[in-house]
């Protein structure tokens, strides 16, 4: 759980998202993550960069992990 607002939290993940989707070399992706570590800490930014979803990752802030 987080103790972020729910609509920042989805406004820096998306942005983080659309961001990555246009990293060419493993310097972007430095500078990317050097940008939005404060913001999102390093498990959400991994969690981004292989893969999981904006939603998924909302759902883990949020407690709901889908476990029932």
């Amino acid at each position: 759980m987080t103790t972020k607002n729910p609509e920042e939290l989805e406004t820096q993940l998306q942005t983080a998202a659309d961001e990555l989707k246009d990293l060419e070399s493993a310097n972007d992706v430095k500078k990317w993550w050097s940008k939005h570590y404060y913001g999102l800490g390093h498990k959400r930014l991994g969690r981004l960069l292989l893969g999981q979803s904006v939603e998924r990752l909302l759902e883990r802030a949020s407690g709901n992990r889908g476990d029932d």
